[in-house]
């Protein structure tokens, strides 16, 4: 099943992807859960698929006329790799952890689909990072190789935007990583069951102004979803709804010879191989 969030008259709602043409759940059902994070949380995705059942032609909406919300609006936690990607860690000053490359995103870092992503007005050094996001289905801690994935309801795409100067003005990320409108995440949630398990084998990709910057495999990762997953839950809780964005494979705009950085009248498009495109252009900071 493939879910987008999107703007109604009457605020947020929910809707099933086929194809070009979404299911607008609240119009068959007024009643019809309106965010994914809560849907997760409560009656799972089955209560979704039925109320999809009883759609009438009367009842789509062309994906062309929708405004995209991002697939999960009320996350506990946005968890990201860094360093993920061995040819990627190559572009930098680092070398390949033992461990996963854990940093926080808020909320306020991200935008949805087709939004703006701001070059602030204090730095040029704004970079693209195309990711693979698992978007967690229930509650889990000490999770084995055996059964990691159970807990993984679905993926999505992600575009980290970084800041590249603000994250290495010292050792933590935080910062770089967290300008304001700076990321994306969308434009579909895709369930476990429509792609391979843990989403590996699957290209992946970044075009800026339609010129490939990045081309990689998710199979590639140092750290595939069921590895992270067992080391985050040795620690933390994971819960309906959290994000956990895997790491970006090499061609960064910082890593390259000039450096290229994302500026105004720019567009990106990440896309992943059976997930989905992330379109969003460039905007400067007001």
């Amino acid at each position: 099943m493939r879910i987008v969030a999107f703007d109604r008259v009457d605020g947020p709602g929910l809707g099933i992807l086929q194809g070009e043409a979404v299911i607008d759940l609240c119009a068959v059902d007024a009643s019809a859960p309106r965010e994914l994070g809560a849907v997760l949380r409560g009656p799972g995705l089955s209560a979704l698929a039925a109320i999809g059942a009883r759609a009438t032609a009367a009842h789509h909406l062309k994906l062309s006329a929708v405004t995209l919300r991002m697939p999960v609006e009320t996350p506990g936690k946005i968890i990201c790799l860094g360093l993920n990607y061995i040819e990627h860690v190559n572009e930098g000053p680092f070398q390949r952890p033992d461990y996963p490359t854990l940093f926080m995103r808020a909320m306020t870092s991200l935008v949805p689909a087709d939004a703006g992503l701001v070059r602030p007005t204090t730095s040029i050094q704004f970079d693209y990072e195309a990711e693979l996001v698992a978007i967690i289905g229930k509650s889990a801690r000490h999770l084995t190789a055996e059964n990691a994935l159970d807990c993984v309801a679905g993926y999505s795409v992600f575009n980290d935007g970084s800041i590249r100067d603000f994250q290495r003005h010292t050792i933590q990320w935080t910062m770089g990583k967290n300008f304001d409108k700076s990321g994306s995440f969308g434009p579909a949630f895709v369930s476990s069951d429509e792609l391979p398990p843990g989403a590996a084998g699957l290209k992946i990709e970044c075009r800026l102004n339609g010129q490939a910057v990045q081309t990689d495999n998710t199979k590639n990762m140092s750290f595939n979803v069921v590895d992270t997953l067992v080391y985050i839950t040795k620690g933390i809780t994971l819960e309906p709804g959290d994000l956990l964005v895997m790491g970006t494979p090499a061609g960064v705009g910082h890593g390259r010879k000039p450096q290229l950085w994302m500026k105004k009248g720019d567009v990106v498009e990440v896309e992943i191989e059976k997930v989905g495109l992330l379109r969003n252009p460039i905007v400067d900071e007001a």
